[in-house]
């Protein structure tokens, strides 16, 4: 009978090897640079990744290194993050660049990226996934990474459809190769991303499918986590002046889309405004109702100069306005 730690390895070579030959060539694969790695995962917290790649393209282009962004208004990074949704990251990104960039004197790195797992956690909107990720690929250290597709194959291959944050962070670790940390936990959210998917696993293709104790029910690994969404309702005033530009202002960063401009949507009275029709826009948790409405003001300004989250552009385009 083999030994555990032949079985592990077996394991570990086999995912290993696959994905040498599988995975998809993405532009952040193509650097050790640890600001274009850590960027890339920022974007990737709530963006697909096919999109993900246009959006670290042209942020990766105007803002090379955490300095190029520092000395930047916040602005011009929410105008590139446009499309991308959840706007807090772009604005924590921002003041990310400006930490780093601060002299060491000055509680700030010279520039560079860090390297702990410590001191990445201190910074503005890096969690532990985002600093174990950074960490491995980026600087090699033998750290695991826990997200939705390790869970779910750790889930899997374990038989275990309600695993602890703690249970699949150790199952991580133990399917690290001590020379490959980062190649390790990329191929194994490569695997959950394009083979042990949640509704459509590809388990013939699986390279580690003789292991998985849940391969003959895989939708039943995790036990789903019921999350009822919120409706909010809302109102949207589009108020266009006599060239047809709307009244935009710039949203407080306390507040939804905050660093955004957009139509008032707070303390609007409808009396004198003609009803324009209403839009369902879907957040993570929440589902905003918004009653559209229009009327005229003094002076609007061009939209096109200014960055607009999704949900105020869709506001606009019912107007007639986009």
């Amino acid at each position: 009978m083999k030994s555990s730690k032949t079985n592990d390895d077996h394991l570990r070579k086999s995912l290993i090897d696959w994905y040498d030959a599988e995975k998809r060539d993405l532009p952040w694969r193509r650097t050790n640079d640890p600001w274009l790695i850590l960027l890339s995962e920022v974007i990737l917290q709530q963006t697909q990744v096919s999109r993900g790649i246009e959006y670290w393209v042209k942020i990766s282009n105007r803002f090379p290194t955490p300095k190029a962004l520092a000395e930047a208004d916040q602005e011009e990074l929410l105008t590139l993050w446009q499309g991308a949704g959840y706007y807090a990251r772009a604005r924590r990104l921002h003041a990310l660049a400006i930490q780093v960039s601060k002299p060491a004197s000055e509680g700030g790195f010279d520039g560079s990226i860090p390297e702990s797992i410590e001191q990445l956690l201190g910074l503005p909107g890096i969690g532990a996934y985002t600093a174990a990720a950074v960490a491995s690929i980026a600087f090699a250290l033998p750290v695991g990474v826990v997200d939705g597709n390790v869970r779910r194959v750790a889930s899997r291959q374990t038989g275990n459809p309600s695993p602890t944050h703690d249970s699949v962070s150790i199952w991580a670790n133990s399917m690290i190769i001590l020379d490959r940390p980062g190649d390790s936990n990329q191929a194994m959210m490569e695997l959950g991303a394009v083979i042990c998917k949640p509704k459509a696993p590809k388990c013939d293709l699986c390279p580690i499918s003789n292991s998985c104790k849940g391969k003959e029910n895989p939708l039943a690994y995790p036990t789903p986590i019921k999350r009822k969404k919120t409706i909010e309702n809302l109102d949207a005033a589009v108020l266009l002046d006599s060239a047809g530009w709307p009244r935009l202002s710039r949203r407080d960063p306390s507040e939804r889309f905050g660093g955004m401009w957009g139509p008032p949507m707070r303390e609007i009275m409808t009396d004198t405004l003609t009803p324009v029709g209403e839009i369902v826009h879907h957040l993570t948790h929440r589902e905003l109702r918004v009653k559209v409405w229009s009327g005229q003001c003094s002076r609007g300004i061009d939209p096109s100069t200014v960055p607009i989250s999704n949900l105020d552009r869709k506001i606009l385009e019912l107007a007639g306005v986009m």
